[in-house]
């Protein structure tokens, strides 16, 4: 997990020993600002079971989020070409059948693949991407598809430590993730942040990691109340699609581990649209997250 500190002198310190000061002053600045979008709190309409996947729940936010057609084309980046900000993929069975050996050939660097959702759902093709991924050399982990409405935290962190969110460290395993999206599931803020805070010291307990939290500024911001509580805990996986040069970022963060920039992109390999996501710093951060280093 990187350092993190909410002083600006001293988080510039930080992001340029983890690696992440390799992007432009102006990206820089926009990491630490905290800016964040203030969209309306997102409807409590809950998705289908089983058919939750990254950005679904982001209607509420599409007004603001517009996908990235010029920038951050990397797709014919050969794979020895380790770039500054590694890309990457998050995938679903909605992408079906993928190529792996085509992904890493792009220079798709690193991918999260969606495991389980609530505390019955596996995805089916997790597995084979799983495999798929570590033999094509591409970084990879595993993501759950939070379902606050059906459980507690604990329980669902325990069902995705049990079905594909366990880590190794074997230079090719992330971090699991907490994909958290969509409704309020009617909870206030308060109980929000308790049951997130329960998902993260079960899944830590469970794997020695440190979740990371994927979400977006108005989800976060609404739902959580802009909390802080988790900065010091779980690196941020931010969705924001966008054109601009860089995300806004909930606030409570001080700046981002991972950005997703668009729903709406291609790789070869995958069969349609696929999210396309950058790593904050240079791939020896992206493997010192991987391999749970300083």
């Amino acid at each position: 997990m990187f350092p993190r500190s909410l002083s600006r002198t001293s988080t510039q310190k930080r992001l340029t020993a983890a690696g992440v000061l390799g992007m432009s002053a102006a990206l820089t600045l926009s990491l630490m600002s905290g800016s964040a979008s203030s969209a309306p709190l997102p409807s409590d309409s809950a998705v289908p079971p089983g058919q939750g996947y990254m950005g679904v729940g982001y209607v509420q936010d599409s007004k603001d989020f517009k996908p990235d057609t010029r920038q951050l084309n990397l797709d014919k980046a050969p794979a020895t070409d380790l770039l500054a900000n590694p890309a990457g993929v998050d995938i679903s069975h909605y992408q079906g059948s993928i190529n792996w050996g085509s992904v890493r050939a792009a220079g798709i660097e690193f991918a999260w693949m969606k495991a389980t959702e609530g505390t019955s759902y596996k995805d089916p093709t997790f597995s084979t991407n799983y495999l798929g991924a570590y033999n094509a050399g591409v970084v990879r982990g595993a993501y759950h598809f939070a379902r606050p409405d059906l459980s507690g935290g604990a329980a669902q962190a325990n069902f995705f430590a049990d079905n594909g969110g366990a880590w190794s460290r074997d230079n090719l395993t992330l971090p699991g993730v907490l994909d958290i999206e969509g409704s309020c599931y009617g909870k206030s803020a308060a109980a929000m942040q308790s049951w997130i805070l329960d998902f993260y010291n079960t899944y830590k307990a469970r794997t020695g990691r440190d979740v990371v939290i994927y979400t977006s500024p108005s989800w976060w911001n609404s739902c959580t109340g802009g909390w802080s509580g988790m900065s010091t805990r779980s690196p941020l996986w931010v969705a924001h699609w966008t054109s601009a040069a860089s995300p806004s970022i909930p606030n409570g963060f001080p700046f981002y581990t991972v950005w997703q920039y668009t729903s709406t992109g291609s790789v070869s390999g995958v069969s349609g649209n696929v999210d396309r996501d950058r790593f904050g710093g240079d791939r020896s951060r992206l493997l010192a997250l991987a391999n749970n280093t300083p």
